[in-house]
């Protein structure tokens, strides 16, 4: 956490719990959750959370003992919105690609040096990978979107995050550096990224870049579903559609910003 001037530490531990919380939506997270998933003392998160529930940025239910997000955090998500959100220009596209595949279809952003999961639409299909979710977080170069992200990005930022991440540590040995550049490599040959089951075993993903005004990969639409359903001619069809929506977002969104 950055520590560059008074208070920082202060401020990123709050930001780093209410991550925590955010990706526990809507079922809520315990305490002990929030500190292994911060790496910081049980009773230094207590504080922490009760002090952003007092300001209303978090809610306790005594009962279940779970932490969830609260009103506070609503009421700015709807004012931030206006300037981030882009899940109204999206949703016809994802839904679309939920119906023509019958697969479960998203659109995550990312944050960052992660990907947060905005919108889910699930299709026809009636088993379904929950791999991914609304508020789901994943390291860029994880999950289908954050490979498609990361493999977009220019070749000295790829480089300063992989020399500064270990994705084996926390999501198996299938995410070292190595066998990263490579999915990185096959992504940008093809166009869209493919996840063989690296996060849940039998669970698969493919997705591609939406690219904001200055060309950068702001976001990724995606979809997950069953090994069977992905078989290798399945997954070309599902990445030639995931491109032509991926790149009509774009061309919307760039006139958006125009």
């Amino acid at each position: 956490m950055h520590t560059s001037f008074p208070g920082a530490q202060v401020v990123g531990r709050m930001a780093a719990v209410l991550r925590a919380v955010s990706t526990a939506m809507p079922r809520g997270i315990t305490t002990a959750e929030v500190a292994r998933s911060t790496s910081l003392a049980r009773p230094t998160v207590h504080r922490l959370l009760a002090a952003l529930t007092a300001e209303g940025f978090c809610d306790h239910d005594h009962k279940a003992g779970l932490w969830m997000l609260g009103p506070e955090m609503y009421l700015m998500g709807m004012v931030a919105a206006e300037r981030y959100d882009i899940t109204e220009t999206a949703r016809d596209h994802v839904t679309a690609l939920a119906d023509a595949t019958g697969e479960s279809a998203f659109l995550s952003v990312r944050r960052g040096e992660e990907t947060v999961c905005l919108l889910r639409q699930d299709g026809a299909f009636p088993i379904r990978s929950f791999v991914l979710h609304e508020g789901k977080r994943f390291p860029l170069g994880v999950a289908s979107a954050g490979l498609a992200i990361l493999s977009f990005l220019p070749e000295k930022a790829i480089e300063r995050y992989m020399e500064s991440h270990d994705l084996a540590s926390g999501h198996g040995s299938e995410h070292g550096q190595d066998l990263l550049r490579q999915r990185i490599a096959e992504t940008r040959e093809r166009g869209w990224a493919v996840n063989p089951g690296l996060i849940v075993e039998g669970s698969w993903g493919v997705g591609a870049a939406v690219f904001d005004t200055a060309g950068q990969p702001a976001w990724a639409l995606s979809l997950t579903g069953i090994e069977s359903r992905f078989a290798p001619e399945r997954r070309e069809e599902m990445g030639r559609l995931l491109m032509h929506h991926a790149h009509e977002l774009t061309k919307k969104l760039r006139g958006e910003r125009l």
